[in-house]
């Protein structure tokens, strides 16, 4: 019986695909992958393109990142279709996202609606997070320590009491909010604290320990994770 799979392509390297992973990738019929602007290049595709058979169909398609909620939906409505038509023809269907799917992935959106109409599995990846602190052997979390995961696009409030309260603080797309970013990071003074990577495990990786030679107007990747240890002495910073 054919079936769905969505797959976390991991952070960025190839070898860094679960087994699973790519097991599933080289055996699936039809493979899609998502794209942030009509006609561009999918990161997710290039991770896995190590694993991809010649007779593989691949299909790219859009999800649009804007406001406008509506267009949203459209469109994940429209492929959503499209993948229930693939699985129902007898197609082994895989759709692949970057990092975990269940971590801030637009695959959530499509699971809700595939998931009462065809059978879906879903395989974790590595996410951005845990690649970074594993890379620079510095422990997330430990003994009795939180830690929170929270997009830079967050309030400011919601980011500043997560930065009070708890141990570590993920913030991931921090390209898109760096002003308020540094602005909070200083008041409370954690930029001693902090360490930013962009494109981790890829071969662009940028690593900054400790973020005061920082800038609001620099240009960072949109790949961009902070994370703030407020329980360790960070080497380099």
């Amino acid at each position: 019986m054919a079936k769905f799979y969505g797959v976390g392509t991991g952070p960025g390297a190839s070898d860094l695909l679960t087994i699973r992973g790519k097991e599933i990738i080289e055996m699936v019929d039809c493979l899609y992958t998502p794209e942030s602007k009509k006609g561009g290049k999918s990161l997710a595709l290039q991770i896995v393109d190590p694993y991809l058979r010649t007779d593989l169909t691949i299909k790219q398609r859009h999800f649009p990142m804007v406001n406008d909620w509506e267009q949203k939906r459209s469109a994940w409505n429209e492929i959503t279709e499209e993948i229930v038509a693939d699985v129902k023809k007898g197609l082994n269907v895989a759709f692949i996202t970057l990092g975990d799917p269940m971590v801030y992935s637009t695959y959530s959106y499509l699971l809700e609606r595939l998931s009462n109409k065809i059978e879906t599995e879903t395989v974790s990846g590595i996410s951005s997070f845990c690649q970074i602190s594993n890379n620079l052997q510095i422990p997330l979390v430990i003994d009795e320590e939180s830690y929170a995961v929270l997009p830079a696009t967050a309030d400011e409030s919601t980011i500043r009491t997560a930065l009070e309260q708890i141990s570590t603080i993920v913030l991931m797309k921090v390209s898109t909010a760096l002003p308020k970013i540094l602005k909070i990071l200083t008041e409370l003074e954690l930029l001693d604290h902090t360490i930013l990577v962009s494109d981790s495990s890829m071969d662009s990786e940028k690593v900054m320990i400790g973020l005061n030679e920082l800038n609001e107007a620099d240009q960072l990747s949109y790949f961009s994770t902070m994370i703030v240890y407020k329980n360790r002495e960070l080497k380099g910073s």
